[in-house]
């Protein structure tokens, strides 16, 4: 079992690949391989010169290939034709509302009776025989296996990588890279960095990504945020420590399918990604979660960082997410802290983040200066904080940070 883990990712993209053309092939149109939850594994091109070309594709089709998945509305559509259940090629008829301007042919993909994907292939006239969709199904049944294959050894990685961002002591936390490099094989010494989802809004299985539908992806699991919620966490590897483009990406990615799955739905329910800084092989994955983290946090609670912050970028927040969580609340400042002196305490949020420059703070707020100056008096007068004093000012600075964290 542990030689079977060390297959690459990108070797059973490979096999995808080779299998998908082959069905192209046997029915003499491109089709597409997706998984069970409509992301795009695997596009065969067929050559043909009748109207199958490009530019006979339907909206739900282009889409697909270009963002490498489908709507939650097209999936439940498809799905009304029973294709989770069927064991056998099912046509599904063109409905121009849809989207769906040609009709198409769905091979379920099942290993052990359970459907792990679909084959998808436009209808055409006069279509495909018998023999061949015969033919194509056998193939479908190698395809199942593969994606079996690649399930379990995607939840082995991602119970191991758990098991690293969640052990209590550092020889746990040894043990448990010692087992995550022996799954990863070769792949372990090349350069990774880890990405924080948080809050992830669903504790259902099905709703994480899939890794393979990640560029550079190697495992992904859930890691306890708080007290009630989780976090996402994975695990992606770079061709360089220098470039985290790819993260970046990836992290763009799954901060929009968390709130595609209700967690930006509101003030204070947003879901934001953190991207810790890049080291080769994986002894540091402990303090790399811990950055991704302190970014993720920084990014929800600082707007301006984005959805998605880099741990080399969040400035300040790399030693205020440090800190224990009661830090933030000074005794000083917590008069401050009230929601009937949320303006004042923006205000000298702003003037703090301005170097204490009068004229810039109050272009900021778009006030006056002796309103900016009225409110600072009672600033001083709620906490007793001498706002010309350095060190009161960092004291008023990192508890104003650290009460968003």
């Amino acid at each position: 079992m542990r030689e079977n883990a060390t297959v690459t990712t990108s070797e059973h993209r490979s096999d995808h690949q080779e299998l998908v053309d082959e069905i192209s092939e046997l029915l003499g149109a491109p089709a597409t391989l997706e998984n069970r939850d409509f992301e795009l594994i695997a596009f065969g091109a067929y050559d043909s010169e009748g109207d199958l070309d490009a530019s006979a594709l339907d909206p739900v089709r282009t889409r697909s290939i270009l963002t490498r998945r489908s709507t939650a509305a097209v999936r439940s559509w498809f799905e009304g034709f029973g294709i989770t259940r069927a064991t056998a090629p099912v046509r599904i008829p063109p409905t121009p509302e849809a989207g769906v301007y040609r009709g198409r042919i769905c091979l379920p993909v099942r290993h052990r009776g359970v459907v792990l994907g679909y084959v998808w292939l436009l209808d055409y006239d006069p279509g495909p025989t018998e023999a061949q969709l015969t033919a194509a199904m056998e193939v479908t049944s190698r395809i199942g296996a593969l994606l079996a294959d690649e399930a379990q050894h995607g939840a082995d990685l991602s119970r191991e990588l758990r098991a690293v961002l969640v052990a209590d002591r550092d020889w746990q936390r040894d043990m448990a890279v010692s087992d995550l490099r022996t799954a990863l094989g070769p792949r372990a010494d090349v350069p990774h960095t880890l990405i924080c989802v948080a809050p992830w809004p669903s504790a259902d299985p099905d709703d994480a990504p899939s890794v393979r539908t990640v560029p550079g992806a190697t495992a992904l699991c859930t890691v306890p945020w708080g007290p009630a919620s989780q976090s996402l966490a994975l695990l992606v590897r770079l061709r360089s420590t220098d470039v985290l483009t790819p993260a970046a990406s990836a992290a763009g990615r799954l901060v929009e399918r968390g709130r595609s799955l209700g967690g930006g739905g509101g003030e204070g329910n947003a879901t934001a990604a953190g991207i810790a800084a890049a080291r080769a092989g994986l002894a540091e994955l402990g303090t790399a979660w811990q950055e991704a983290s302190a970014a993720a946090r920084a990014a929800l609670a600082e707007p301006r960082f984005g959805p998605v912050a880099e741990w080399s970028r969040i400035g300040p927040y790399r030693l205020l997410t440090a800190l224990p969580p009661d830090t933030a609340h000074d005794p000083t400042v917590q008069p401050l802290l009230s929601p009937t002196h949320r303006e004042l305490a923006r205000t000298a949020e702003t003037y703090l983040d301005c170097a204490g420059q009068a004229a810039r703070t109050a272009a900021e707020l778009g006030i006056h200066r002796q309103t900016l100056y009225y409110r600072l008096s009672r600033v001083e007068q709620l906490t007793g904080l001498d706002l010309d004093d350095g060190e009161d000012r960092l004291l008023l600075h990192m508890a104003l940070k650290g009460a968003r964290l």
